[in-house]
């Protein structure tokens, strides 16, 4: 497995993410999740375990992040793209930083 480097600014996108005042709905969660996975490369799409079929959730979660990796994104598009998705959620929900 190979190390995937995590920007200054994706680091930091994270820890916001949890501090948001209010949750962002399913739409905005299952974007973050799939642009934080694949930015993050943890494990790489290729290796990540399909959910079984009663987990709706994990199913829904592995969708958006397949649909972000057969785009072929990378993970540096990914990781600017998960910073934009924050920043827009902080103005949309407010910050508690």
């Amino acid at each position: 497995m190979t190390f995937t480097p995590k920007t200054p600014a994706f680091e930091k996108a994270i820890k916001d993410s949890r501090n948001l005042k209010a949750k962002p709905d399913n739409d905005e969660l299952l974007q973050l999740y799939s642009l934080f996975k694949q930015g993050s490369q943890d494990p790489p799409f290729a290796d990540a375990p399909k959910p079984g079929m009663f987990d709706l959730t994990g199913k829904a979660k592995y969708n958006a992040w397949k649909k972000v990796a057969d785009e072929e994104m990378t993970h540096q598009q990914a990781q600017e793209k998960y910073v934009k998705l924050v920043n827009s959620l902080k103005e949309k929900y407010g910050f508690e930083g």
